[in-house]
């Protein structure tokens, strides 16, 4: 039954087009020899960059993959923590070694660079991990992560590496769009790019008649010590003038001690100074990040359901013994109840 259920899964997953699979630990429960024999069958490539048959001193499977898509050429690569097997006599693990997985990824990276122009990480290492590995392995562009199932509505960027995660169990499927107004992979939040604009935008138009309160309010919610502007100008290498936030603040200054002179010179500078900032943002790559809830909205894929129903009927699942019936405890005889 595992067996059979293992050929309709890998089935299902070249019905629904899939470019390629990372290869995790739960994937070599039934062996290495069973898991080679699945992939010569599906219609796109199992990727295993640091899996080694110990047999041949070999990758177990393709090492990457590169696609090419409208111009853009995308190589992609997959990783396997070797502490996902905790236990050294795991049998999944029989006949196979795992390679570092930073030294591999600095290899690939290396040997992807000079044919691509997008690097993508399919990663079996867990979130932690694929946090560290942004910091330290430069030129991965996306992580698409897997083991944890943390849920991640708003991808972290971290050293211009975007780290994705989905919920576990196929609760999401997940989506990422990525829109290229220029030749460089770092990829702004498109909603945060335009909150950071309207922000701006607004603040440009309202600055020549703010008063006190509105520009004290808005410099804190925008250019506190933890503000989130401050972080994404940062991250997408957006240059704040210098003098900008000391502009505000000489603004807010003069309009407490009533100095119409000083107070118009510097409404003129703040503006021109939010101009610079919008400037900046023109011309920078996008994405966008979805969640589809996996519901009985979405639709079954015709072929994909008869497969899965020729499945359950010839492995129905066993009914579930009903649960003891219990009585409230009848009091003794003699026993006064409150």
């Amino acid at each position: 039954m595992v067996t059979e259920k293992a050929k309709l899964i890998a089935e299902s997953f070249s019905l629904m087009g899939y470019d390629a699979m990372a290869i995790g630990d739960d994937d070599l429960s039934l062996g290495k020899e069973f898991l080679m024999e699945i992939s010569k069958k599906v219609k796109f490539p199992f990727l295993s960059s640091n899996v080694i048959d110990e047999a041949t001193g070999k990758p177990l499977f393709q090492t990457s993959l590169i696609k090419k898509n409208n111009g853009l050429r995308i190589g992609i690569f997959s990783l396997l923590a070797p502490d996902t097997f905790s236990n050294p006599y795991d049998p999944r693990k029989k006949g196979l070694s795992l390679r570092s997985p930073t030294e591999t990824a600095q290899a690939m990276v290396k040997e992807l660079q000079p044919k691509t122009d997008l690097i993508i990480l399919l990663s079996h290492l867990g979130y932690p991990k694929d946090v560290e590995m942004a910091q330290t392995v430069p030129g991965i562009h996306l992580i698409i992560g897997g083991h944890t199932g943390v849920n991640l509505p708003y991808p972290p960027a971290i050293n211009k590496s975007l780290i994705f995660q989905m919920a576990y169990k196929g609760l999401y499927g997940g989506r990422v769009d990525l829109l290229f107004h220029n030749n460089e992979p770092i990829f702004f939040n498109a909603s945060d790019k335009k909150s950071f604009e309207n922000n701006l935008n607004q603040f440009k138009e309202r600055v020549a008649s703010s008063d006190v309160k509105e520009t004290e309010t808005w410099l804190q919610y925008n250019f506190g010590p933890y503000s989130r502007i401050l972080h994404l100008a940062r991250l997408y290498q957006i240059r704040l003038p210098e003098e900008f936030i000391q502009t505000l603040r000489d603004l807010i200054a003069s309009l407490k001690a009533q100095d119409a002179g000083k107070e118009k010179n510097l409404r003129a500078k703040a503006k021109e100074e939010a101009e610079q900032i919008l400037k900046q943002l023109q011309g920078k790559n996008e994405f966008v990040h979805n969640l589809v809830p996996l519901g009985d909205q979405i639709k079954d894929h015709p072929e994909i359901g008869k497969m899965v129903e020729a499945f359950r009927s010839k492995y129905p699942e066993p009914e579930k013994p009903a649960p003891p019936r219990t009585e409230a405890p009848r009091p003794r005889s003699g026993v006064p109840q409150k």
